[in-house]
């Protein structure tokens, strides 16, 4: 026995983890070239692109932040992962813009459309760095699982320990004495002193016996090894098998946990009835209905940046089977709806704060629900989903760094050598990756940084596919403005003693429950935590944004945390496009030439055999404007084209099925509520 594993569990990893290596070694056969190791020859059908962009969208990482939301805010706290239902139509879209262009990679988009490769070199290095927030956030999520369910027993804790699980039981009853009115005069300053503990993260419901160095490095491992040899052809049979193993793991706590409270009424008795109203507060203090257009709007743009959309819809065969993928992409939304409940039933079971760290809900769940041999699918379908995100962000990174960065300075390297290197690419990817994970703080500072990091080169990707008068010094003003308003500063100003220390940027508000948070800074507390009476000190994440709008009449100090992020994310999501637009305007045009080949390309549709496609192209760059008439506002330089019936057919049943999907979800909502 290991903590809560029980042999039985611990073969079902083994065995899923030997399966995934011995497909990577079958699918090595076909890796000699760079077109095969990184987008299987072009060739995945609509089943492939399914299983991609399902298990590609479906991280564990989406169930287990949804859960903790959930379980702190009722269903509300789902909007932040729910809210892409709304994006599946503009997938519809999306994934064929990423096939038309006809690329390998992203970096290769600012070569073709601009001539610029200083901006192709610099995208490249960009989302190597970005890569490892993406690939932390995987590896603590599935550490956040594992952590909870390899536990000590209570004889085994060390008295520093003991304190620690002591102190947070004691918190949450004075928390709950404070919530009826019945907290004693005397104790109000013990309250706050085990609030300020437990913001610093010194109290804990549970303790684990699994090294989070040493979880990082095993896994990374065994990623590489089955990635490094198969390319993208293993990862998308992977998917198969690990999309299995997704839904096995996103269904396992609903049944063992409706039993476990006495079925499926008992949550609306033990459930506070506000928890399930999809629009309402539901008690949140972060997240709310009024916030959804803002988190929807950073989706849409900083989606159109991620390095992986080129390596996905550009594997598709046709670009029928690039829009099919858009089907997996509704499994997922299916999924979101179980993690809520998972979220739901965790209030029903603990009561509500009564987990310390509510980031490990999911683990906590599975650690109480599940028995021998299902703990060890529940991991292994952790494992599997985290693996199909970890695989997905590494292949888009190594044909980066070896098209965008390695062939820049040596450009004659055979294809066998360019596979050699972005496998290892790929190694180091995934190492850096693990110590960012080891870096990460809560899971609500890292959905905030990956929804947000990749803005400045979302907006400039889906600018460019639309807009003739975008340049290449729009561009780089875009991403060197905004990245500093929106990633450097707001991520680095606590390192500032000036800034952290000083009292009006380090201030706090009450929110609706009571308890203090921070009005910049993501996180204050005072410089003594022995005595409330010291100096505060501001942490992790600076709202730069709810600053610069406060100089134009906008008053933080008054709004409650969801309003500011809400504030945030508008600032986000439209600051860039300001920037291209007064930009683009006002520098010199792109070679009108290489414009109209861009354009012409991009409304070339993709041929249904390598034949008609070659045929397709050679006319098109012979007459790059011969679908200009298909051009909505053909006098202008907006490149919008009239939908065809394919378009709004299309359209029309993701919006239907979106719709469909969110009605599902009140009604369960409504079905479960008192």
């Amino acid at each position: 026995m290991l903590g809560s594993l029980h042999p039985l569990d611990i073969a079902i990893i083994a065995a899923y983890l030997l399966a995934v290596i011995y497909i990577g070694k079958r699918a090595s056969k076909g890796t000699g070239s760079e077109d095969g190791f990184f987008l299987a020859g072009r060739g995945l059908g609509k089943l492939y692109q399914f299983f991609l962009n399902f298990g590609n969208a479906t991280e564990p990482s989406g169930a287990v932040s949804t859960a903790s939301f959930v379980y702190q805010q009722g269903a509300p706290g789902s909007w932040l992962s729910f809210q892409t239902v709304f994006m599946n139509p503009y997938f519809w879209f999306m994934n064929v813009w990423f096939r038309r262009v006809r690329l390998t990679t992203v970096s290769d988009l600012f070569e073709d459309r601009y001539a610029s490769r200083k901006l192709s070199l610099f995208y490249a290095m960009f989302q190597i760095l970005v890569a490892c927030v993406f690939l932390g956030f995987a590896n603590v999520t599935a550490y956040k699982i594992a952590s909870s369910l390899v536990v000590k027993q209570e004889a085994q804790w060390t008295a520093t320990e003991r304190a620690a699980v002591e102190g947070y039981n004691d918190l949450k009853k004075l928390e709950q004495q404070f919530a009826a009115g019945a907290l004693p005069a005397g104790e109000k300053v013990r309250l706050d002193t085990l609030r300020e503990r437990n913001t610093r993260h010194e109290l804990h419901s549970y303790i684990t016996i699994l090294n989070d160095v040493g979880f990082y490095v095993i896994f990374a491992i065994v990623v590489g090894t089955y990635i490094v040899m198969g390319g993208m052809g293993a990862a998308a049979v992977n998917e198969g098998l690990q999309s299995i193993l997704i839904i096995v793991f996103s269904l396992l706590l609903i049944p063992t946990g409706l039993h476990a409270i006495g079925g499926w009424h008992a949550l609306g008795e033990k459930v506070p009835a506000k928890m399930f109203d999809l629009f309402g507060s539901g008690g949140s203090e972060q997240f709310s209905v009024y916030g959804l257009g803002a988190i929807l709007l950073v989706s849409i743009v900083q989606n159109g940046g991620l390095s992986h959309n080129m390596g996905i819809a550009g594997s598709a065969k046709t670009e029928f089977a690039a829009r099919s993928g858009v089907s997996g992409n509704y499994l997922k939304r299916l999924m979101i709806i179980l993690w809520a409940f998972a979220g739901l039933i965790a209030v029903a079971l603990f009561g509500v704060g009564g987990i310390s760290d509510p980031d490990a809900t999911w683990g906590a769940l599975s650690n109480r629900l599940l028995g021998t041999g299902l703990i060890g699918l529940m991991l292994a379908g952790v494992l599997a989903g985290t693996m199909s995100t970890l695989a997905a962000k590494a292949l888009a990174i190594s044909s980066l760094f070896v098209r965008n960065v390695y062939r820049q300075f040596w450009p004659d390297i055979t294809q066998q050598e360019g596979v050699f290197y972005a496998r290892c690419t790929i190694i180091v990817v995934l190492a850096l990756g693990a110590v960012s994970a080891w870096l990460m703080g809560d899971f609500l500072s890292i959905v905030n940084i990956v929804l947000t990091v990749n803005i400045p080169f979302g907006a400039c990707v889906l600018l460019s596919y639309f807009w003739r008068r975008l340049t290449a010094p729009a561009v780089w003003w875009c991403v060197v403005l905004s990245t500093l308003l929106i990633i450097v500063v707001p991520w680095t100003a606590a390192k500032v003693s000036a800034l952290s220390t000083n009292q009006v940027l380090a201030q706090t508000s009450l929110t609706p429950s009571g308890k203090p948070a921070g009005v910049f800074f993501a996180t204050v507390v005072h410089a003594n935590p022995a005595d409330l009476a010291s100096p505060l000190v501001g942490s992790g994440r600076f709202n730069l944004e709810c600053l610069v709008l406060s100089k134009v009449g906008l008053h933080p100090g008054s709004m409650s945390p969801n309003e500011r992020l809400t504030a945030q994310f508008f600032f986000d999501g439209l600051f860039p496009f300001a920037v291209l637009l007064i930009a683009g305007l006002l520098t010199k045009p792109t070679d009108p030439a290489r414009v109209a080949q861009f354009y012409g390309k991009m409304k070339t549709p993709v041929g249904e055999t390598p034949e008609l496609e070659a045929a397709a192209m050679a006319e098109t760059r012979r007459n790059p404007t011969r679908f200009d008439d298909t051009k909505l506002f053909p006098w202008s330089n907006w490149e919008f084209c009239r939908w065809t019936k394919v378009d709004t057919v299309g359209f029309l049943v993701c919006s239907a099925l979106s719709g469909a999907i969110v009605l599902l979800f009140i009604g369960v909502l409504k079905w479960a509520a008192p």
